[in-house]
């Protein structure tokens, strides 16, 4: 009888002229590791040296995820037991594949059907490309666990259309395939049917362009865009508290949702993202990873953080007790806290776009 506790957390082996990446905890929603995050980054250093694999290839095992976030269980444990150098570690390594990713020298297709979410968006939305099967589900839900949206959030957010990165990042509103195409958080959709053969295709070393474009659907007609002039108007707010009167005087069901969506999430969680995405539009992508781990470094020493994944992820009772309890009581010197220099900081260089 098989030991599934013996089975890799991740796959890297090349297949024909692709470096295939199987992240593989399948029961975990493939949820990221530490272990998982060095094993891709050295297939990724392996693979880029080595003049027969033209392109990477990134999917998730099961039909429920590609990847549902960072293993936050496992940080939540290590912080709750003062070892935040080890979460830190986590993060830190996490953000420079990330970085890795975005400036991969070869065509790097991320197969995304399922859930996609915090760290999965990181292993995936910074590729060169990234297609989208009938159950993809894309959410960045940071500030309902005290959080922040991170891997690399920081510069992709901003520079979706509109307002809608504000509006995925504050509320951790839930898109399928046809708004992420609109969006560009996706570059094509493709059936869940043909994923497998489309990873055959670029295994068998088809243009990686041609064997996509062969495959890609029409996704159909975005809701994101039924709802977008609410977004534009609502999310254009310098801060929460006007971000929220203007979803309240709105007065449509889908303003109200959000309106009462926000009322649940961390306020100073709500109020750093808002800063941080701001920033980011004027950030290129290191800085913004720079940045990231300023933020998560002090994150790591903070109440809310814990409380949130207390109440969402380990007693699931869905009642955290957040600390401030409202956006008014979120002074900005509080925020100011989480973007000042480290004495050990990330390290990555350039601004480039």
């Amino acid at each position: 009888m098989t030991d599934l506790a013996a089975e890799p957390e991740v796959l890297c082996e090349r297949r024909g002229a692709a470096g295939m990446i199987v992240l593989n905890r399948p029961r975990a929603l493939n949820a990221v590791t530490h272990g998982m995050v060095t094993a891709i980054a050295s297939a990724l250093d392996a693979w880029e040296q080595d003049p027969a694999v033209t392109r990477v290839v990134v999917t998730g095992a099961g039909d429920r995820a590609f990847c549902a976030g960072g293993d936050i269980r496992q940080l939540y444990e290590l912080g709750r037991a003062g070892r935040h150098a080890e979460a830190l570690a986590f993060w830190r390594d996490e953000y420079v594949l990330n970085a890795r990713i975005k400036r991969y020298a070869k065509p790097y297709v991320a197969l995304v059907d399922g859930i996609v979410m915090g760290g999965g968006v990181g292993l995936s939305l910074h590729g060169s490309h990234r297609i989208a099967g009938d159950r993809y589900l894309f959410a960045m839900p940071e500030v309902g666990i005290g959080f922040f949206p991170d891997v690399g959030a920081t510069y992709a957010l901003p520079r979706l259309p509109g307002q809608a990165g504000l509006w995925l990042g504050l509320t951790g509103a839930r898109i399928r395939r046809a708004d992420a195409v609109a969006l560009g958080l996706a570059t094509h959709a493709v059936p869940s049917g043909a994923l497998a053969g489309l990873a055959d295709a670029l295994a068998a070393g088809e243009p990686v362009d041609a064997a996509i474009a062969a495959a890609a659907v029409d996704p159909g007609p975005a809701p994101w865009a039924t709802d977008r002039a609410v977004i534009d108007l609502a999310f254009v707010a310098d801060d929460i508290g006007a971000i929220l009167a203007a979803l309240d005087a709105d007065g449509s069901p889908f303003a109200a949702d959000m309106a009462a969506t926000m009322r649940t999430k961390s306020p100073t969680s709500m109020v750093l993202a808002l800063r941080q995405l701001r920033s980011g539009a004027s950030l290129g992508f290191e800085d913004a990873m720079n940045l990231e781990f300023r933020i998560v470094s002090r994150m790591v020493e903070t109440a809310d953080f814990y409380e949130g994944v207390r109440a969402v992820v380990v007693d699931k009772d869905q009642s955290p007790r957040w600390s401030p309890a409202g956006v008014a009581d979120v002074m900005p010197g509080m925020i100011d806290h989480y973007f000042a220099p480290l004495a050990d900081e990330l390290g990555l260089g350039g601004s480039r776009a």
